[in-house]
């Protein structure tokens, strides 16, 4: 291939549609716009969503949903998650590092799910009742 001999696909190139220049060009009279109406004028124009006047959909369906500003980010840890931590002690840090909870996430819960084998010790998140159970189970504790 030489750099003389490159042309765009065929199809890629598409001439100019020329509205308005008689019969033959196929887009003669109304060029192209159809018989009256305001979007048949120049300077025809209305707003995204406008239906001449009658109440807009956008307008008709009600409000739904709602999007805190204050919520916090709380993430829920698997039991069986923390047995992929190195640490014997484990806190927020740790499990962000250990890449279990994402860094925007502001606290953490362990869940039942799951088991585990060794001993750990969690500082400054939050359990649940049988995740609590099943860490003293193995010797682990909670603070």
């Amino acid at each position: 291939m030489q750099l003389n001999s490159i042309k765009p696909a065929a199809g890629a190139k598409q001439e100019r549609r020329r509205v308005g220049r008689g019969i033959g060009s196929g887009f003669g009279k109304t060029a192209g716009r159809g018989h009256k109406g305001q979007k048949s004028r120049a300077g025809g124009f209305h707003k995204v969503g406008f239906e001449g006047g009658q109440m807009p959909l956008q307008r008709r369906l009600p409000k739904r949903g709602f999007v805190s500003l204050t919520r916090k980010g709380g993430m829920e840890v698997r039991l069986s998650a923390l047995s992929r931590v190195s640490d014997e002690t484990i806190d927020m840090l740790i499990l962000k590092q250990a890449g279990i909870i994402p860094n925007s996430a502001a606290t953490a819960k362990v869940i039942l799910s799951g088991k585990i084998e060794r001993a750990v010790k969690l500082r400054g998140i939050a359990v649940s009742k049988g995740a609590r159970a099943a860490i003293e189970a193995v010797g682990g504790s909670v603070e």
